[in-house]
């Protein structure tokens, strides 16, 4: 059943959310703060181990900001919720893994829900684009996030311009991990969430907690926060770690109890 436009699946530790708003999937402020509340209700819940975010339909992933919703009042400084637009602009602790399955256009907020995510699928006529520009509206979470995954110079003119990115060209910078057929995204994102719930998940936590506190620092004082985190530290004193080196040496496969 939706709420707000959001569909959400569990499938053991795999949670599925998926936006089913036609016809562009665009997000108001009610999906927004829904979006927020499925998010961290999977940031704190110890069964769900990874999310795959994805569209319904075939031609749009997400449109990003509903301007309906603008155009009758709602402001785009408006509470979107504690993570922001969509829920993964800036969300609290959320350091388990998350894969886009992108089945169509992804612009505006749509496009910064996906540089939200960890992995990225893309089907192959997907396509991206930040067009605030020809609205007057800064696209923030955008603008910080992307000069961390791609060129500078690529992505001011990407910025600037609003122009679109297809899913070729998204592979060649590194936006996209996969680019598969369409109708293809949410199988692939599944068979990576697969091999990504049965991992160790303790490890998750401290890669996240890792590459986002080390992301603009030197080397060597890197080191020194990798000492401080508190999912590093717990890692380094688990049950899992010796059950690891067990496995290894037994030639079987680990069985991890994430303690």
């Amino acid at each position: 059943m939706s709420d707000h436009g959001v569909l959400t699946r569990s499938d053991g530790a795999i949670l599925e959310v998926t936006l089913d708003r036609p016809k562009a999937n665009a997000i108001s402020l009610a999906t927004s703060r829904r979006l927020n509340d499925v998010f961290s209700a999977f940031r704190d819940d110890p069964q769900l181990r990874v999310a795959i975010v994805t569209g319904a339909g075939s031609r749009f992933f997400c449109a990003g900001w509903d301007l309906k919703g603008a155009a009758a009042g709602e402001e785009s400084d408006s509470d979107w919720g504690a993570g922001g637009f969509g829920g993964l602009n800036h969300p609290r602790n959320l350091d388990k893994p998350l894969i886009a399955a992108v089945n169509g256009i992804a612009c505006g907020g749509g496009f910064e829900l996906v540089l939200g995510t960890d992995i990225i699928v893309m089907e192959e006529h997907a396509r991206f684009a930040l067009p605030e520009i020809n609205v007057g509206v800064l696209a923030d979470a955008g603008t910080i996030k992307l000069r961390r995954r791609i060129p500078y110079h690529v992505a001011v003119e990407f910025l600037m311009t609003g122009r679109w990115m297809d899913a070729q060209e998204a592979r060649h910078w590194g936006l996209a991990n996969h680019v598969v057929p369409t109708g293809g995204s949410l199988a692939k994102a599944r068979e990576i969430a697969r091999q990504l719930a049965d991992g160790p998940p303790l490890l998750f936590p401290a890669i996240k907690q890792l590459l986002r506190h080390t992301e603009m620092v030197a080397e060597h004082p890197a080191f020194e926060l990798h000492d401080a985190l508190s999912a590093v530290q717990k890692v380094l004193r688990s049950e899992d770690l010796k059950e690891g080196a067990r496995a290894f040496a037994e030639k079987r496969k680990p069985k991890w109890r994430g303690r």
